[in-house]
């Protein structure tokens, strides 16, 4: 059994398991007691930069943080309507292959019954192992369990636990940070100052002490749980470049996190006799991301790459909020499609209330795109890109953290192959229509499929395909020709 070294040389050997390659999709359980307020994303860290919405919200709400701290919020985490078994074979249903869940936020808190930090699920508000549940319906579900890992940035990211109101009735009171007596919690970590709270550099420490700790929990993690997928929120730690795509890495640098990495390949050929594990994450350059897959947050890449990637999305917001609109379906569907013809898998964060439960927004959604894959799940799992990826001029917009619905013309295809079949989605194409497909050249078609609906009529004119779609076509969106 070929075991992995915590070097470079040896991880650059990796290759991505078939079966991530042919899942395509993932659902995410991007939770934690950031939902209780249920007002987004980084509440932990906004709560104590005076003036936030988040902060305002929580001074109005709870108290003022120097009272009424993070902790206290994390005890009212109860996740009492969790359904882990129910809320996973409805995710199967909807089409998802594999299941990610939050480990860990930049919060600190963890959703396990960890023996290194007593602020975990176990011990606090719910009561209960959050990823020992989530495992158990995964395993049932056959399908591949991740753990997603934010720690990392966490001990610089939440420094503003050490500030104070600089106006107000509680100008120069210091935040429950402060506190000797939940330094362990809230990370001694005065060295990073409390001046312009705003920004979040440096992403990771460079203190020693706090990277062999993340370290300790990473590996607890990867023994305890032995996960097929990890997800480090950032670039292999403790790279100094947010998403780079410039300058030559220095091992040192990277110790903690080529350990981490090795250590869960290593599990993974223990317990399957081959590796079958994927780790995540977010720097660009081709020398750091082939020690496993490369993650893209919110976004996507222009074209095929030879290697699969990943990226992870959300409906609405990273944690439950009620001021955030969702994504249409038929938004989501269209980009897992341009993202499988480009050799990418999706993860989508379905968004959880406090108690476990997801939304009838939520329920929607998870529904169409089920309806969706029922008809055109073929054309997804266990593809592989064509020898172009697209035809038609729309490209979706990549622009960082942006994602917008993307107008289709009628000319817009994304393809795939298996087999000896090609997939082609249309786009924008509408019932009635004659598909017009450039693509093919000269090469031979026998047979048009589609998916939902059975054989076509078809024609071959100068180079191009035509075929005559149905007046009434069998799904919302990117309906699919099988061609073979």
């Amino acid at each position: 059994m070929k075991q992995f070294e915590p070097t470079f040389e040896s991880l650059r050997t990796y290759t991505a398991p078939d079966w991530f390659r042919d899942a395509k999709f993932g659902i995410w359980s991007h939770w934690g007691p950031q939902s209780v307020p249920m007002f987004g994303d980084w509440y932990a860290r906004n709560m104590y930069i005076e003036g936030t919405p988040q902060y305002e919200y929580h001074l109005r709400h709870y108290g003022h943080p120097s009272k009424f701290g993070y902790k206290d919020i994390c005890a009212l985490w109860k996740a009492e309507k969790f359904d882990p078994e129910a809320l996973a074979e409805r995710y199967y249903r909807a089409g998802a292959r594999y299941l990610m869940t939050q480990a860990t936020h930049h919060d600190h808190f963890f959703n396990y019954g960890s023996r290194i930090n007593r602020m975990n699920s176990v011990n606090v508000g719910p009561k209960k192992d959050i990823l020992a549940l989530w495992k158990a319906a995964a395993d049932r579900l056959g399908m591949p369990f991740g753990m997603s890992e934010h720690l990392g940035a966490s001990f610089s990211w939440w420094r503003v636990n050490k500030g104070c109101d600089h106006s107000g009735p509680y100008a120069g009171v210091p935040y429950d940070g402060n506190d000797p007596a939940w330094q362990d919690f809230y990370h001694a970590n005065q060295e990073h100052g409390t001046e312009n709270p705003g920004d979040c550099s440096p992403w990771y420490t460079p203190n020693p002490a706090f990277r062999d700790y993340w370290l300790r929990c990473v590996s607890e993690m990867i023994d305890r749980f032995q996960p097929d997928l990890l997800y480090t929120d950032g670039v292999l730690p403790f790279g100094e470049h947010w998403m780079g795509t410039q300058g030559t890495p220095d091992p040192a640098a990277y110790r903690h996190g080529l350990e981490a990495v090795a250590r869960l390949y290593n599990t993974s050929v223990e317990k399957h006799g081959s590796n079958q594990a994927v780790y995540l994450q977010k720097d660009r350059r081709p020398e750091i991301y082939q020690v496993g897959v490369l993650d893209i947050e919110k976004s996507q890449l222009p074209g095929i790459m030879p290697e699969p990637w990943h990226t992870d999305t959300c409906i609405g917001n990273w944690f439950y909020d009620v001021r955030n609109p969702y994504k249409q379906p038929e938004q989501i569907i269209e980009m897992l499609v341009d993202i499988i013809s480009k050799n990418g898998v999706m993860l989508l964060n379905i968004l959880q209330r406090p108690d476990g439960t997801i939304d009838e927004e939520a329920e929607f959604i998870l529904d169409r795109i089920g309806e969706w894959f029922r008809i055109n799940g073929e054309a997804v799992y266990g593809t592989r890109p064509w020898r172009v990826f697209s035809e038609g001029e729309t490209r979706v917009k990549i622009d960082g953290f942006t994602e917008e619905k993307t107008e289709w013309g009628r000319g817009d295809y994304r393809f795939v192959q298996k087999g000896h079949f090609v997939y082609a989605f249309l786009m924008g194409a509408k019932g009635g229509e004659t598909a017009v497909i450039r693509s093919f050249g000269d090469q031979d078609v026998h047979s048009v499929e589609l998916l939902g609906a059975g054989p076509l009529e078809f024609r071959r004119e100068m180079g191009l395909l035509l075929v005559r779609l149905p007046e009434r076509l069998p799904s919302r969106c990117a309906n699919t020709l099988k061609i073979g």
